[in-house]
């Protein structure tokens, strides 16, 4: 939207972003009832609806069309902009609850997949006729009675929501997220986002330690070093085979629980220890790709004496 000019355009061409997710979304309510929905589309799709079609498109109107409609003459009860707002108020409530039953729905009943078939189907009519009011009848209204002045304020306005949400590059974020609720099942790698540097020390900075064992048992990764561990480690173990890593008369346990995490008999493995004065849990994971291939193992190491030892609650500000 930055090379739009007018109030008005940049708000239709995200009304036509909005109308693209919108199919995606009908797209998936006419396969759900015979389990064909693609779920992680289905997901990207209400949540492009509620956080950019709503947080985003309908704030601009909301904080800034709508008010300085009304200073310039437009009725805000009883009109057009009255409308407009118990619509958005509905599209937002229909979407929010169909964002809540989404995580049950694979499980849910007939007659919860049809309930929810037909809110999603009500949000759809809904939100196409208020897009057609808004594009045809009200911001023909505001062109009428908005200033020259009131143009430049709303486009102004509008920048600088985008650009608090979602910084500088605010339009190629929302063309990028619209893409990945069109491509389907297809896995967001949120880690596209990071540098290296980002991402080192976010691992670095993690209260437990963390160690990966690649798909050929051999240790590719740890966390932490060099700084204090619980179990020391040196560069050396890089490149060493899982079973060179541990003491002998534990090896033939950890070869079984890799063994077991890849080949799915097991989902993950835990066992706790006294070590020096503290309690030590030490748990695995297996790890696998999008396309559901065995990538390794993951053990994570954490000291969780001042864990057990938590009572009642602390609150953020505390």
């Amino acid at each position: 939207m930055d090379a739009v000019s007018r109030w008005d355009d940049w708000l239709v061409a995200e009304h036509e972003m909005i109308e693209r997710a919108m199919e995606v979304l009908k797209t998936n309510l006419t396969k759900v009832l015979n389990g064909k929905y693609d779920k992680v589309q289905t997901a990207r799709a209400v949540d492009f609806l509620l956080e950019f079609g709503d947080k985003i498109h309908n704030a601009k109107e909301e904080q800034f069309l709508f008010p300085r409609m009304g200073e310039r003459g437009a009725p805000t009860e009883g009109g057009p902009i009255s409308v407009m707002l118990l619509e958005h108020d509905l599209e937002r409530k229909l979407l929010t609850k169909m964002q809540m039953a989404l995580a049950t729905l694979n499980t849910a009943s007939d007659d919860v997949k049809s309930a929810f078939v037909e809110e999603g189907m009500e949000y759809l009519t809904i939100r196409a006729e208020h897009i057609w009011k808004e594009n045809d009848i009200l911001y023909n209204m505001g062109r009428q009675i908005l200033t020259d002045d009131d143009f430049a304020y709303l486009l102004e306005e509008f920048q600088n929501l985008d650009q608090q949400h979602y910084g500088d590059q605010s339009s190629t974020k929302f063309e990028t997220m619209l893409k990945e609720v069109e491509e389907g099942g297809k896995k967001m790698r949120l880690l596209e986002n990071l540098s290296i540097d980002q991402l080192h020390a976010i691992m670095e900075t993690l209260p437990m330690e963390v160690t990966f064992v690649d798909a050929d048992d051999t240790v590719a990764y740890f966390n932490r070093l060099d700084k204090e561990k619980i179990f020391p480690r040196t560069r050396s173990v890089i490149g060493r085979k899982v079973h060179k890593c541990h003491p002998e008369k534990s090896v033939d346990t950890v070869l079984k629980i890799v063994e077991s995490l890849k080949n799915r008999t097991m989902d993950t493995a835990e066992f706790w220890i006294d070590f020096r004065d503290e309690k030590v849990l030490i748990r695995y994971f297996p790890v696998f790709g999008d396309n559901d291939e065995y990538m390794g193992v993951l053990e994570v190491t954490q000291e969780i004496s001042r864990i057990q030892k938590l009572e009642g609650q602390k609150v953020l500000l505390d």
